[in-house]
């Protein structure tokens, strides 16, 4: 047996635990609200002690927020991964957005809520707003090969990860104020995007 072996499962193991724990914390916070769900319901829920819960997260907001925005993250970065290469920045990011608005029906009572949930606290928020950063940091990583290669720092692919960033927030800041459609608005905030190879 190789020695990566056991390092290999124990990240996973630790991975699995996290997400577990975020999990739970935005599921509670779903159903009882930020304010009344506890360390200790979060704990109990994804079957932790609570000093595990303190290992992997320091506050319940943090949890929460992993929570929420985490799993969406995956299912980004997977439909930005699958755009064909030929396919400028812009326009794969453009594509694999289109791709996951697709399947928004599916998951719209969802959305709304996490969406409702991480404006109903500002702590909550906060820590939100933190997180996608490693959204845009993602995001920026996966467009960097579809500009040309310079010599130079290229600030291009993260401008756009923080302008495609920017437009889901506006977006879904509108859609929780007077509700309607959001693939709609989302899909014309992108389309006035113009960071692009010169």
């Amino acid at each position: 047996m190789s020695h990566s072996e056991p390092d290999g499962f124990a990240a996973r193991k630790r991975r699995a635990t996290s997400a577990r724990i975020a999990a739970s914390a935005a599921r509670l916070a779903g159903r009882h609200g930020v304010a009344s769900t506890t360390v200790e319901q979060i704990a109990a829920d994804a079957e932790v002690a609570r000093a595990t819960f303190f290992r992997y997260y320091s506050t319940k907001e943090s949890a929460i927020a992993e929570g929420v925005t985490g799993p969406w993250l995956v299912l980004v970065t997977e439909a930005l991964a699958r755009q064909p290469e030929h396919l400028s920045a812009k326009a794969a990011l453009v594509a694999a957005f289109d791709e996951l608005a697709g399947h928004f029906s599916d998951h719209r009572d969802e959305i709304w809520e996490l969406a409702r949930l991480t404006r109903s606290s500002p702590a909550l928020h906060a820590w939100t707003t933190q997180t996608y950063q490693r959204y845009e940091d993602a995001i920026a990583r996966l467009l960097t090969p579809r500009f040309p290669a310079s010599s130079e720092p290229d600030p291009r692919p993260r401008l756009l990860a923080v302008l495609a960033m920017g437009a889901v927030r506006i977006c879904l800041d509108d859609w929780v104020a007077t509700g309607g459609s959001l693939p709609a608005p989302l899909s014309r905030a992108f389309a006035s995007i113009t960071v692009e190879p010169g």
